[in-house]
């Protein structure tokens, strides 16, 4: 046994996160954890690699038979774990080079060695399929998938024994995912194990040997794959059977055009076009979903017609045939136009402020008075929200940063909905989200497009955009180059494939 936990029970103002977990990680092995989002399993991470100290927990952590105090997550990467989370912490304004070796300690004072980084650089790239970028670029000109393999690589060069992957392939592509899966089958060869965190329950069949089952703070069951099957783990990480993945859309759309984009054409800040010349329509209450790989450019054009993509664009966008000059989010959301953004840890979450405050920020920019704000009104309707979208949190007023991956994105689409637009853009709407909570996300869409709302959702997850979509958009290579009718939801994944691929263009 490598790793075990005896009895770890943690807590935050009236919240059991963690009952008495007793948890043990076989050498070699890969030990898959599952569960909705506040089950407690990224509160189990942030014990086992130092966020939270010891003695702000009770119980014990054992390395190889040995009892371990961990104060900081200096203190457990020198015992060999080593954690790669959900939300990247990479220096954008810094190189590849200077990210991956940040607490590179082998260097002499006053000097540093760039020659031997820049070659080691190369080495670990190559090793996560990221040899096509050199280590002097910037990350924050990479994009999302490259990021997350960056982080991946930085981690490995430590060199751990028990390496943690917390939603790893959020935000891969198909194949940036099977590296992923390559170096995980090839690291655990050679003795490493890992502690693997997903909602991708095909994931978990393909890499995971051992299954432990996490709700409501509490290990519910501990057991070999084998002994499992996609229904069992749902029922048991639930409570419950979910026998629909995706709810019945209750509405038929209307055949009413509310929305154009036209001849849009989006450049990235090397002058490359990514977005050639795209124009489609949306319809009121319809859910328009945009597929295609990643480089596809289905992110650029959604920003782009938002008023918040940083290169240049030209096109034209109408709003029930009245020609709109959008040139910031403000113009859209003034509009009746919202987003919900792809990187939510970037451009979604304003971590100094609350739970209140994130969910009310464009309601208040709305409705600003400019004597004062009805907190009264505002507090009602923020506690409105978070029942309905069912977010776990203690209070409206703790630190948008306590809630769990899945319920800061809830948070984010409470902002969105708050002021009820007549478009919502929708960038990945359950990205790191729990397979129940999905349900939610997707029961809610279809309950404001029943109040009139229309939905462009973008997806990389090709079974959400088969199963929630009316219509099917799909790009390649900055182009339109398909459209499919999914009102009857008998479009397959390999039609939708071929033309993503290029295999039909």
């Amino acid at each position: 046994m490598i790793l075990e936990t005896k009895n770890i029970s943690k807590e935050f103002p009236g919240v059991k996160a963690l009952n008495n977990i007793n948890l043990k990680v076989k050498k070699n092995e890969l030990h898959a954890i599952v569960g909705e989002n506040g089950a407690g399993k990224s509160t189990l991470v942030k014990i086992l690699c130092g966020i939270y100290p010891y003695g702000t927990y009770s119980g014990n952590i054992f390395l190889e038979g040995k009892l371990k105090k961990f104060y900081s997550t200096k203190d457990s990467e020198k015992e060999g774990i080593s954690v790669v989370h959900q939300e990247l912490s990479l220096f954008e304004e810094l190189s590849i080079a200077e990210n991956l070796f940040i607490d590179f300690e082998n260097t002499k004072p006053y000097y540093i060695n760039w020659n031997f980084l820049y070659l080691e650089s190369i080495k670990w790239l190559k090793k996560v399929g990221l040899m096509h970028i050199t280590p002097t670029t910037k990350v924050k000109e990479l994009g999302v998938g490259e990021k997350q393999l960056l982080e991946i690589a930085k981690t490995l060069i430590q060199k751990p024994k028990i390496l943690i992957l917390d939603e790893p392939t959020s935000s891969l592509s198909a194949k940036e995912t099977e590296i992923l899966f390559n170096i995980i089958k090839e690291l655990k060869s050679q003795g490493l194990s890992f502690i693997y965190i997903s909602h991708k329950l095909e994931e978990i069949f393909e890499l995971a040997d051992t299954v432990s089952v996490f709700r409501d703070g509490n290990l519910i069951e501990t057991n070999n794959i084998e002994n499992y099957n996609k229904n069992k783990i749902v029922k048991l990480m639930v409570g419950r059977s979910l026998k629909k993945l995706y709810p019945e859309r209750r509405i038929t759309p209307e055949k009413t055009v509310v929305f154009r984009a036209e001849n849009f054409n989006t450049y990235n800040k090397f002058g490359k076009k990514v977005v050639d010349n795209v124009s489609f329509f949306l319809n009121k209450s319809e859910i328009l979903g945009i597929f295609g790989l990643v480089g596809a450019g289905r992110t650029e054009l959604v920003n782009s017609i938002y008023g918040s993509y940083r290169g240049r664009y030209t096109g034209n966008v109408y709003l029930k045939n009245n020609k709109l000059k959008i040139k910031t989010p403000e113009d859209s959301l003034k509009n009746g136009i919202s987003l919900l953004t792809e990187e939510r840890k970037i451009y979604g979450i304003i971590p100094t402020l609350s739970v209140r405050e994130n969910i009310s920020l464009l309601y208040l920019q709305k409705t600003k008075n400019k004597y004062y704000v009805d907190k009264f009104k505002e507090l009602k309707l923020v506690k409105e929200k978070i029942e309905e979208l069912k977010i776990k949190t203690s209070s409206t007023e703790v630190k948008i940063t306590t809630l769990s991956g899945g319920n800061q994105q809830k948070v984010l689409l409470a902002r969105n909905i708050m002021i009820y637009p007549e478009i919502i853009i929708i960038d990945e709407p359950t990205r790191g989200i729990d397979i129940g909570a999905k349900y939610e996300i997707y029961e809610l869409m279809n309950d404001l497009t029943e109040k009139g709302i229309s939905i462009i959702m973008v997806s990389s997850e090709l079974p959400e955009i088969l199963g929630i979509s009316d219509r099917i958009l799909v790009m390649h290579e900055g182009k339109l180059v398909a459209e499919f009718d999914n009102s009857k939801k008998n479009v397959t994944q390999e039609e939708v494939m071929n033309y993503a691929t290029g295999v039909l263009v």
